[in-house]
């Protein structure tokens, strides 16, 4: 197994860092919110490197912020060197969550959202373990479908997945690379194959500025906040079966044929434009 490498700081003037990788604000104070914004704008080599290891690694769930896994052998070894699920948040290893410190910034990020479509139906006809098991399978597809584009997934719950991608994490062309994630995902789940999907999905993407950092102080987070991501999530529910709808002006270099639709959401006087993409535009990275 790769040694497992420092999941955010190193050699920062106001961290503290230990010989194993834990991480720790000097004298107990918190990040200012520019060094939120250079971390997450700039990205930090440690935590680049951690997620690109760490996604190969079995098994799910896993730290939404270094990606660390939590099951399988590699969580019961990694859980020695302190990747554990943290007390106050076990969607984020204890390294990342109890010694990131409080706060965060606001920067650019691309917001995905993917709902199953007919869920409710689907768990009447098939029965409470069969949906579950299904639930997990789209889990499992979604989780290496984001994770192949370095996102960071906020949330699994029920039947929607949301992540985000911002560029000190995925890189220069993020919001590009939530668009493949997206459609990547529709492939994952079936759409563009001949048999079909083996599940119906719609998902939307948007972006924009959004506060994006460690919330809460009981309940530690790490999340996106703020109207970009309500827009996503709204975007998502006028989204048909096999649908990927992106707001107008997150990847510019989709074609100018391209199907688009305006969409009337919730909190919002004018309509919101997006492109209609299927699982036939672009290809999988």
């Amino acid at each position: 197994m790769p040694h497992a490498p420092m999941c955010w700081f190193s050699n920062h003037q106001d961290m503290t860092v230990d010989d194993s990788g834990a991480i720790g604000a000097a004298g107990g104070t918190g990040f200012s919110s520019e060094k939120w914004d250079k971390l997450l704008t700039e990205g930090h080599a440690p935590l680049v490197k951690a997620r690109r290891v760490f996604r190969y690694l079995p098994s799910a769930p896993r730290c939404k912020v270094c990606s660390n896994p939590f099951g399988g052998l590699a969580g019961h070894v990694l859980a020695a060197a302190g990747f554990s699920p943290s007390r106050k948040n076990p969607n984020l290893c204890t390294r990342c969550c109890d010694a990131l410190p409080a706060g965060g910034a606001e920067v650019d990020v691309a917001v995905l959202f993917a709902d199953v479509r007919g869920s409710t139906a689907l768990a009447e006809r098939a029965g409470a373990a069969d949906f579950a098991a299904l639930l997990n399978r789209f889990y499992l597809a979604a989780t290496r479908a984001l994770l192949r584009h370095d996102a960071v997934i906020d949330k699994l719950i029920g039947d929607e997945v949301m992540a985000f991608f911002v560029r000190g994490i995925s890189g220069p062309h993020y919001r590009r690379r939530a668009v493949e994630a997206g459609l990547e995902l529709l492939r994952a789940v079936g759409y563009g194959a001949s048999e079909g999907p083996w599940i119906g999905l719609g998902a939307a993407v948007n972006a924009g500025v959004a506060y994006v950092g460690n919330v809460g102080t009981a309940v530690v987070d790490f999340t996106a906040l703020g109207d970009t991501v309500n827009v996503a999530a709204r975007m998502q529910q006028h989204a048909a079966a096999g649908e990927l709808l992106v707001a107008d002006g997150v990847a510019d270099d989709l074609p100018a044929d391209t199907p688009r639709r305006a969409l009337t959401l919730r909190g919002h006087e004018q309509p919101i434009e997006a492109l209609v993409l299927t699982s036939r535009h672009g290809s999988s990275s």
